[in-house]
């Protein structure tokens, strides 16, 4: 896997490049595991993937990366959550952004985050491009995350509706 680097529009919007400083906008997804109504289980699970590069590499995140140029943001998302875990075909729902200034230190990223919500059995998944692999996580047992994705799915999870 080659190393990463920023995309060539990510590297000029975070240098002194004239009047406009821009942030990056990236696409974040939050895929939930929930059990069906009525069965009695485990909290539910989240998709997490583990960062094969820096920053924080080797730290658990929410599969995402930065929107290309010219590309729609529903678009980037399913481009993504595909590249990044093999899954694709997700109801993925616009859930709201983020964009604290100090979320990525690489530079000023807003961030889009998507929800989807898997009711039943968990689907296979595999790490791929920058995820250095990806699986199912109780949320009840997570592990640190990387950049805001606490915050991001915390926040997530107050807004589902109980069941």
């Amino acid at each position: 896997m080659a190393p990463e680097t920023d995309p060539p529009h990510i590297q000029e919007s975070v240098q002194d490049s004239g009047p406009y400083h821009n942030p990056a906008l990236t696409v974040d997804g939050v895929v939930l595991l929930r059990q069906p109504v009525g069965v009695q289980g485990e909290s539910p699970s989240v998709l997490l993937v583990e960062r094969g590069n820096e920053p924080f590499r080797g730290m658990h995140a929410l599969p995402g990366g930065f929107v290309d140029y010219g590309e729609d943001i529903q678009d980037a998302i399913d481009r993504e959550i595909e590249e990044e875990t093999g899954l694709t075909g997700l109801p993925f729902r616009q859930f709201r952004t983020f964009g604290h200034p100090d979320r990525d230190p690489r530079g000023h990223t807003v961030s889009v985050v998507y929800v989807a919500v898997i009711v039943g059995e968990a689907p296979e998944v595999v790490g791929g491009d920058d995820a250095a692999s990806a699986a199912w996580f109780p949320v009840s047992k997570l592990p640190k995350l990387a950049f805001d994705h606490a915050h991001i799915l915390g926040r997530v999870l107050a807004a589902l509706p109980a069941g």
